[in-house]
């Protein structure tokens, strides 16, 4: 298990209807917002993203990112904390709610976000 330092996007929702959604996501390597269009659109953007650090990379710096908080939207922060065997373990932070959940795996990952999506 290798720690991957201070991996985090930020996700911003604005729309969601059957497993389709509108948004963006925000990362400290991408100079601007990148579109998303699902769900698993996000999660290999992300890995993507992920895969250009040399783990771990703590001198890395951070962009500054824009936390809205429009109640329109629903924002996240997910931050990666390991990677291993593919798969992903972090945190999931609902920013409107005030709300954070752990994931063990990217599926994980992906139900938590459907669900509160789906809410």
């Amino acid at each position: 298990m290798i720690p991957c330092g201070s991996r985090e996007a930020v996700v911003t929702v604005l729309s969601y209807k059957n497993g389709i959604m509108d948004g963006y996501l925000q990362h400290p390597r991408l100079e601007e917002k990148e579109k998303i269009g699902s769900l698993s659109q996000m999660i290999l953007l992300l890995n993507s993203l992920v895969d250009l650090e040399d783990c771990p990379n703590p001198s890395l710096p951070l962009v500054p990112m824009e936390y809205e908080k429009d109640r329109k939207n629903s924002v996240f922060r997910i931050q990666v904390l390991f990677r291993e065997h593919c798969s992903w373990q972090g945190r999931l932070i609902w920013q409107n709610e005030n709300r954070e959940a752990v994931f063990r795996s990217v599926v994980e990952l992906l139900q938590l976000m459907d669900e509160i999506l789906g809410e």
